[in-house]
């Protein structure tokens, strides 16, 4: 019999990670943090297997796997790895690969978790890491420093702008290993490992889980590579908890249609805004006036679900978040509601004045992560909160 083709990401969407539900169209919950062995021989063979999903929940989980390889499809990878939130996939991943003496090279332009963590405890641990302008072509080779380098690290499109990594020119990079955090996109909206990129990361929380009601972060790559660091990720102890990957996996069933209507309003958004006088920079890859369009074009199979915009002052951007009423003011991002936020007050408080501006992070920069509502009442909301 010939090869079936694959049918397209929408469709593999709603048909992954079924491996463990028999004829339930709905995945089961297995609640359980311990499953009973068969005999000594048994329990010595799960308790030193890789990846077991019977025998302790730390090492596996059957509902946890469901959801694992579901974005594992999604992906076009050889497996995916799951986590606790994004920041415990980003923390494992970079101590499983690295140790004292190690270097980094990481993009600027980061969230501020991420930049806290390669600032904070990697530094103390002697990992030390060397900071690009992510919108500089050649930058992140350029940083290499051979036979020392084991990381290479952007997250694309950024938060909170929407800059763009060249995912062409990391997959290039062949000595040290790429990671992109790419959370804001979806796996719908770009595939890093097809570009040779070699782990593709997410903070499933946001859009993959898509209802505000899952925490989970969730790797995909080569299998060995992955398996390295599942073993370390099981002293680390980033566990996924098997409700959280149900609730995401169930998230994944809708992420097609859901990204599809949000990308739509996104851009509307963008298009609104970009004219509008109140308004001093739009930040959406979709728009043609973007400074990374081409990149955009090229790389991102949906412009994206989030962009953001500069009102010129703190005042100005805490009186726009006092008059929305459709929009809520919440730090998120992928759920069903449209949420308005400003960075320098919550995402990237943590960081310095002079941090914040070499992030791009000004003090009348706005983020909207575009949620499910008619287009037409976010365009309003907006409107009149900046009339």
């Amino acid at each position: 019999m010939p090869d079936q083709p694959l049918p397209s990401p929408a469709t593999q969407a709603v048909t992954a990670g079924r491996a463990a539900s028999g004829r339930s169209l709905a995945p089961a919950l297995w609640a359980s943090s311990t499953w009973e062995s068969e005999s000594l021989d048994d329990a010595h063979k799960r308790a030193t297997g890789v990846r077991q999903t019977d025998f302790y929940s730390r090492y596996g989980n059957p509902t946890v796997r469901s959801f694992e390889e579901a974005v594992r499809d999604l992906e076009g990878a050889e497996e995916s790895l799951a986590f606790a939130s994004g920041m415990g996939a980003i923390a494992s991943t970079i101590l499983a690969l690295c140790s004292a003496g190690s270097h980094v090279v990481a993009q600027r332009q980061l969230y501020a978790g991420t930049l806290a963590f390669l600032q904070g405890p990697c530094a103390r641990l002697g990992i030390q890491t060397t900071f690009v302008d992510v919108t500089t072509p050649g930058a992140f080779a350029e940083a290499v420093q051979p036979g020392r380098t084991m990381v290479v690290l952007a997250e694309t499109p950024s938060n909170p702008r929407l800059e763009l990594a060249d995912l062409d020119e990391l997959g290039a990079i062949k000595a040290p290993l790429t990671v992109v955090d790419s959370t804001f996109a979806t796996p719908l909206g770009q595939r890093p490992l097809d570009h040779g990129v070699d782990i593709s990361l997410h903070s499933a929380t946001k859009g993959i889980a898509g209802h505000n009601d899952a925490t989970l972060g969730v790797i995909s790559g080569d299998a060995d590579l992955l398996g390295e660091i599942w073993a370390y990720g099981v002293l680390h102890g980033a566990t996924p908890s098997p409700s959280d990957a149900l609730n995401a996996l169930r998230g994944i069933r809708t992420l097609a249609v859901r990204t599809r209507q949000q990308n739509d309003s996104a851009r509307s958004l963008a298009v609104m805004l970009a004219d509008h006088g109140a308004v001093r920079a739009t930040h959406y890859p979709g728009l043609s006036e973007h400074p990374q369009h081409a990149i955009a074009a090229r790389q991102l199979l949906q412009y994206g679900t989030v962009l953001s915009f500069d009102l010129g002052s703190r005042d100005a951007a805490a009186s726009f978040l006092d008059r929305v009423a459709l929009c809520r003011v919440a730090t998120s991002l992928g759920g069903p509601e449209t949420l308005a936020c400003h960075p320098a007050t919550s995402t990237h408080a943590s960081l310095t004045p002079d941090e914040q501006e070499s992030t791009g992070v000004t003090p009348g920069l706005i983020r909207l992560s575009v949620g499910l509502e008619e287009t037409v009442d976010v365009l309003s909301d907006v409107e009149q909160a900046l009339a």
